[in-house]
């Protein structure tokens, strides 16, 4: 496209796709009214204020209380110092600074290359995911603990392995799911940085016992085994082994167990051989893929930890498959099915998620070594004709009839040493998407879908009071 190749052409480039971008959100999915952000708001501003217990608020009108950790009360205390909306404001700055964060981790050096252009485009891009419109319009906390494992990821990466398991262990402390990368930093023998994760995340358990004694022994003795309260297994937006079982009527624990361990050794195997390999980047995101299918509870918005994945897919060279499984996390289309999954169509596309989250794991490139250390073949560089030589051949081709010609061929065919032949990788409730009601009139509530339909019929996401 001739407009894009211009300052001005991009500009223009980038504004109607923001136009597309922001239709498409206010019009297409449902907006979830900052649900999961007044729960956290709503909890430390009547622990402090109202001399209320962590556990014991709902957001008015509903059932859905707080269900995280007690450190990760704790850490939102300050929200009892300012209102909802500042609150609000104050969400999105973070999130977006975790978002741009985590992208710089993922891409790497390459980011310098693209500038504002490649940066605007991927904000367009990302905008349209559905687990992160879930996110920022739950008012989540999932970008902030992605980041925070993402900066030990690049510290692993980099070999500043000083101070890695410091992010893990905080995110860890906040919600369960990260806990898996301390699994990875033990799989792939990294003893030192599992030590400090552990540490970390037993230190913020411990300071939050300190804090909040009462909340604390209610979560660790009887929160955190109440499955119950997290709401139904089979709600459509639960994409886990455990939701498509779920969804199958099949209750045995047994069978979900053995399916964990399978994945749980299919996991430990590949994030080995990433690691020998030097590549952090995809051990991270099969750990990522990972804790979302064997969570008992993985509502949709827990798929931005599907991000590194496209990372990886498109540093090594498969931007068509990143493309078509992106796009289809972007599209709702598991909320189809979210007044029933049955039958063969809602077993596919009602776990169209899991499927593609299953898929990565299985299938997603493993040991490419890192942009900047990639192994040099020594016997080619070693027998490669010196520039000196091949000069003087091409010129000498050139004196003949045709010679220009084959100097060419010779010069295509041949790269020039170095060069690449490559290309440039809940505590609270969230609730029914896009599919549900989508025949009905849409309309903002105090309810986090904004749907008709009552509350207790539709259990939320990492809602109802368990630790998702």
């Amino acid at each position: 496209m001739r407009l894009s190749r211009t300052d001005r052409g991009r500009l223009l480039v980038l504004l109607a796709l923001a136009v597309v971008v922001t239709v498409f959100t206010a019009t297409v999915p449902l907006l979830r009214d900052w649900f999961d952000l007044r729960v956290y708001h709503g909890t430390v501003d009547s622990w402090i204020h109202g001399g209320g217990r962590v556990y014991d608020y709902r957001v008015p009108g509903t059932p859905y209380g707080f269900t995280y950790p007690p450190f990760a009360a704790v850490v939102m205390l300050p929200m009892a110092l300012v209102g909802l909306r500042t609150a609000v404001v104050i969400a999105l700055l973070l999130d977006l600074a975790a978002l741009a964060l985590a992208v710089r981790v993922c891409v790497g050096p390459r980011w310098r290359r693209y500038g504002w252009y490649g940066a605007g485009l991927t904000g367009c891009l990302l905008a349209l995911f559905e687990p992160l419109r879930d996110t920022f319009s739950f008012g989540q906390v999932n970008l902030l603990l992605l980041a925070l494992v993402l900066v030990d990821a690049g510290l692993l990466a980099s070999g500043r392995t000083r101070r890695a398991g410091v992010g893990i262990g905080l995110a860890a402390a906040v919600k369960l799911t990260p806990a898996l990368f301390i699994g990875l930093l033990l799989v792939t023998r990294r003893w030192r940085a599992a030590a400090v994760a552990t540490a970390v995340a037993a230190a913020a358990t411990a300071f939050a016992a300190l804090v909040a004694p009462d909340a604390s022994r209610f979560y660790w003795t009887r929160a955190l085994w109440d499955t119950s309260r997290v709401g139904r297994l089979d709600y459509v937006s639960n994409q886990s082994l455990q939701g498509v079982l779920a969804r199958l009527g099949v209750e045995s624990r047994a069978l979900w167990a053995v399916l964990v361990v399978v994945v749980l050794a299919g996991w430990a195997w590949r994030a080995r051989r990433a690691v020998a390999a030097g590549d952090w980047q995809a051990a991270f995101a099969l750990t990522g893929l990972t804790a979302c299918l064997v969570s008992p509870v993985t509502w949709v918005h827990h798929l931005v930890w599907l991000l590194p994945s496209f990372a990886v897919l498109l540093r090594a060279g498969r931007p068509r498959v990143a493309g078509a499984l992106y796009a289809v996390l972007c599209t709702s289309v598991v909320w189809l099915w979210c007044d029933d999954a049955s039958g063969v169509d809602g077993f596919l596309g009602g776990n169209a998620y899991t499927w593609i989250t299953l898929g990565l794991l299985v299938w997603l490139p493993v040991g490419q070594p890192p942009e900047g250390r990639r192994p040099t073949n020594r016997s080619t560089s070693a027998t490669a004709d010196p520039p000196s030589t091949a000069a003087p051949m091409i010129s000498a081709a050139s004196a003949h009839p045709g010679g220009s010609a084959a100097a060419t061929a010779a010069a295509t065919v041949v790269p020039a040493e170095g060069e690449d032949a490559g290309g440039a990788g809940s505590g609270s409730a969230s609730g029914p998407g896009p599919g549900c009601g989508r025949g009905r009139a849409r309309s903002a509530s105090s309810e986090p879908t904004g749907s008709t339909r009552p509350a207790a019929a539709n259990p939320q996401s990492s809602s109802a009071r368990a630790s998702s």
